[in-house]
């Protein structure tokens, strides 16, 4: 089977230099849609200490990062990062939700390098392994769909980290692949992100609520995750690339919310 194993900056730079700003524009298209669906669902507020908007773009490298909370949501960020008229553009939506459910977070991230890529999970509340109620219940219903995909569509090719921390933070039905960036791939994309992002808004209005006494602990251990998915980034160099290490420390702080100034929910 065909497989993908480079780091972010070494594929780039192995490729010739083009610009991508359709195709990245695209991209954020596709996100503002899936969050036009969130925004209509949760109540959110922005963050004051949310890095915004930073960079040179479009006469060079820039990004914005936007983050959100509110009583249902801990943390949902919104960002793109990226120089897309030199190959280069890395775009996230990614919803943490509050501990009064145990609904699996949302992670959609999404990239151009000069290749298309896209990551989508859902960030699991518990260990699959000891937890099975947890896996039936969310993951054992997606196996067919997750599998199909993968018989379905030769032109995306899957993609292993190497970084281990990263790939053990994948779940069983996290999808991360490489495709050429046609228009009929991105249509792909697009159309299984509305599919997951629907699945998971169904999810949590079915869920039923976590007992009071749990609570904290599964608040501090969905910070800890989003903390050392955020630090532990592989791509983070791109970052330190484009706009050295304070600035990208300040960035991945507004990721998992070092900076937040908006309490967390309940």
């Amino acid at each position: 089977m065909k497989e993908t194993l480079q780091h972010v900056e070494r594929m780039l730079d192995e490729s010739p230099v083009i610009d991508v700003t359709e195709t990245f524009e695209r991209l954020q298209g596709i996100l503002e849609e899936l969050k036009a669906r969130i925004d209509a669902r949760f109540e959110l507020t922005p963050d004051p200490a949310s890095p915004g908007e930073y960079g040179t773009h479009p006469d060079g490298p820039g990004g914005r990062l936007d983050a959100y909370a509110g009583p249902e949501i801990d943390w949902l960020v919104h960002s793109w990062l990226g120089n897309p008229a030199a190959s280069f553009a890395n775009l996230h939506l990614t919803a943490w939700l509050g501990p009064q459910v145990r609904v699996p977070h949302l992670g959609i991230a999404l990239l151009v390098w000069p290749e298309g890529w896209f990551y989508q999970d859902f960030i699991p509340r518990a260990c699959l392994t000891a937890d099975g109620g947890h896996f039936d219940r969310y993951y054992a219903p997606l196996d067919a769909e997750w599998l199909a995909f993968k018989e379905e569509n030769p032109d995306f090719v899957w993609f292993t980290s190497r970084a281990a921390f990263i790939r053990a933070s994948l779940s069983p039905n996290a999808y991360c692949y490489s495709f050429p960036r046609a228009p009929q791939h991105l249509d792909t994309v697009r159309d299984l992100l509305h599919a997951r992002v629907g699945r998971w808004l169904e999810w949590v209005d079915e869920a039923e609520p976590v007992p009071e006494a749990e609570r904290a602990g599964l608040a501090a251990a969905d910070l800890a995750v989003r903390r050392n998915i955020a630090e532990r980034d592989p791509a983070n160099v791109m970052g330190v690339r484009y706009f050295g290490q304070e600035q990208t420390d300040r960035l991945v702080r507004g990721l998992w919310g070092g900076d937040r100034e908006l309490p967390r929910p309940s």
